[in-house]
């Protein structure tokens, strides 16, 4: 969609006083809902926005990031003939936030299996256990969760959607900590979420899987959604990052010379080579995004193919943030400045699934096939 300038500078104005109070954005919140930004769209629209949407507030575009991956993932399932999801792409269209409750503190197999115990009870499942990185988690209406439920024909994994009417409205059984105090994206407030016997009606259960890795289209829809969307707020950090870069040696003089920076050698060739690591990204995120919304079948391609694209993504924003604050010499280093902000929120980039030791299992596996034994 086309974001209103006038919105994206006020959102920008708010960025620094959120991550210095490390506050919520809830004026942003307001200000994108009313302006439609919350409802459903294709994938390849939602990339490129939010790719804008992040090079003005990067936390602001992450946090809204999670609502969208849900509105992917619904859309993805439907233009595919499963419509288990439907019902959540008619509550983003009506304004409600959705939110992912799906890490847990040490659990490397991430979608895998889970920490958490889920119980069959009537009329749905209790939930328990510990998730962290919460984000919207002063806000959202919808949490997606999942665990591990024993049953007598062996594990498996329990999917399924919290709700609670409004931010304020207390939920039985879950518990938000006031726990984010972080390096960057501090305006995400992803804080953990403390599941105690929640209750899931069956209504809301949208899957039962395997433990273990499977190819069901809900995980590839949330490969897909998740990993693309991850990736486009990166690209709009680098966006911003190079922008800022640009204007500094332009601004700055060397005692030396006498010239601007933007003349010397040295700081050309460090911008240019920034430049180059960026123009990767967009031809590699919008032809992905293209092929998933044009359900262009990749088969085994699809899960190497996705965990690279928010690998390169970033990797190359961090060189390109590293490479802005190079080029923009001490001031940079200010707390306060634009820059320092932006190489703290970059940084983020490398705790999101798939960290780098699993892409690497990913793409090997690919290329060799599985390991023996």
């Amino acid at each position: 969609m086309d974001l209103d300038p006038a919105l994206l500078n006020r959102i920008r104005e708010r960025a620094a006083g959120y991550d210095r109070d490390n506050a919520f954005f809830w004026e942003d919140l307001a200000e994108l809902r009313d302006a439609g930004y919350l409802v459903p769209r294709p994938l390849l629209e939602t990339v490129r926005d939010q790719r804008r949407l992040a090079a003005y507030a990067p936390a602001t575009a992450l946090a809204i990031n999670m609502h969208h991956v849900w509105m992917g993932v619904a859309r993805i399932l439907s233009e595919r003939g499963d419509h288990s999801l439907d019902w959540v792409l008619d509550a983003g269209r009506a304004g409600d936030l959705f939110a992912f409750g799906i890490s847990e503190a040490g659990n490397d197999l991430v979608m895998w299996d889970s920490a958490t115990v889920v119980e069959r009870v009537d009329g749905g499942f209790r939930f328990t256990g510990r998730k962290i990185f919460t984000s919207l988690a002063p806000a959202w209406t919808w949490l997606g969760v999942f665990g591990r439920e024993e049953t007598a024909d062996g594990p498996r994994l329990v999917h399924g959607f919290l709700s609670r009417e409004t931010p304020d409205a207390p939920l039985e059984g879950v518990t938000t900590l006031d726990d984010w105090d972080t390096l960057g994206m501090r305006t995400t407030q992803s804080r953990t979420t403390i599941l105690d016997g929640a209750f899931i009606p069956d209504e809301r259960i949208t899957r039962f899987l395997p433990v273990g890795p499977n190819a069901d289209p809900f995980i590839f829809a949330v490969f897909a959604s998740f990993l693309t969307l991850i990736a486009s707020v990166y690209a709009g950090i680098a966006d911003r990052a190079l922008e800022l870069a640009v204007e500094a040696v332009g601004r700055r003089t060397s005692r030396r010379t006498g010239a601007a920076y933007s003349q010397d050698p040295d700081f050309r060739w460090r911008l240019a080579d920034a430049a180059i690591a960026l123009d990767a990204i967009q031809p590699d995120l919008e032809s992905i995004a293209a092929d998933v919304d044009g359900l262009v079948d990749r088969g085994s391609m699809w899960f190497r193919t996705l965990t690279g694209a928010k690998h390169r993504a970033t990797e190359a924003a961090r060189y390109v943030v590293d490479q802005a604050m190079r080029a923009a010499g001490g001031g940079g280093y200010r707390a306060d400045s634009e820059l320092a902000r932006l190489q703290r929120d970059v940084l983020a980039g490398i705790y999101h699934p798939s960290d780098t030791e699993s892409l690497h299992q990913t793409i090997a596996t690919n290329l060799l096939g599985p390991v023996a034994g």
